[in-house]
């Protein structure tokens, strides 16, 4: 059985049963395929939308208190943890940025810790503890002593420019000026110091 089409420049022509299906076939995949796109390219743009409303709103309102030194990446929070169960039994845990990298090196690897035999760290929590550390410390400048104690660090001494420091200054007199130091917060500050 034959049909017969008229084209565009006015041409007639003959076509199978078979032509007209194909045709309209490949006219009826070209729509499923563009619908198809249609529908991806709104979702795409429908979710970037949805994302950046989400993400805009959780920067526009800044935490009440962060409450720690450093925000830390999820990669280096064991880390983090680790150190604090270890460190904060004895003593206020320092942030890392108060010493230089090469410190914190030492006294991972060192036992003997300010007169007090500890028990070493073994890996992997020592591994992670270090990688905590080593990400937050400070570099350490070649003509440098190393530091093993706060008013030897010029971090330290960075950290707190113009602020008269106790002598001699002990783990435990941040708290003076830190109240919530032995809760690994040093961003909140005592009255006198918040002005």
């Amino acid at each position: 059985m034959f049909v017969k089409w008229k084209f565009r420049n006015g041409e007639k022509r003959s076509l199978s049963q078979r032509q007209v299906l194909q045709q309209s076939a490949e006219r009826e995949f070209k729509r499923q395929f563009f619908g198809l796109l249609l529908v991806i390219i709104t979702w795409s743009l429908a979710m970037g939308w949805l994302l950046a409303l989400v993400t805009n709103a959780q920067s526009a309102t800044p935490p009440a208190e962060i409450g720690t030194v450093d925000v830390i990446a999820p990669q280096y929070q064991l880390g983090q943890e680790l150190y604090l169960e270890n460190c904060s039994t004895c003593h206020i845990a320092l942030p890392p940025a108060v010493f230089p990298t090469q410190t914190w090196k030492n006294l991972l690897e060192d036992s003997q810790h300010y007169g007090t035999q500890l028990k070493p760290l073994v890996d992997p929590p020592r591994i992670l503890v270090w990688k905590y550390l080593l990400t937050f410390s400070r570099v350490q400048l070649n003509d440098e002593e190393t530091p093993y104690r706060l008013n030897n660090s010029r971090y330290f001494k960075a950290l707190h420019p113009g602020i008269k420091l106790p002598r001699p200054l002990e783990i435990g007199s941040c708290v003076s000026c830190h109240p919530s130091a032995s809760d690994y917060n040093f961003r909140r500050l005592s009255r006198e110091w918040e002005k």
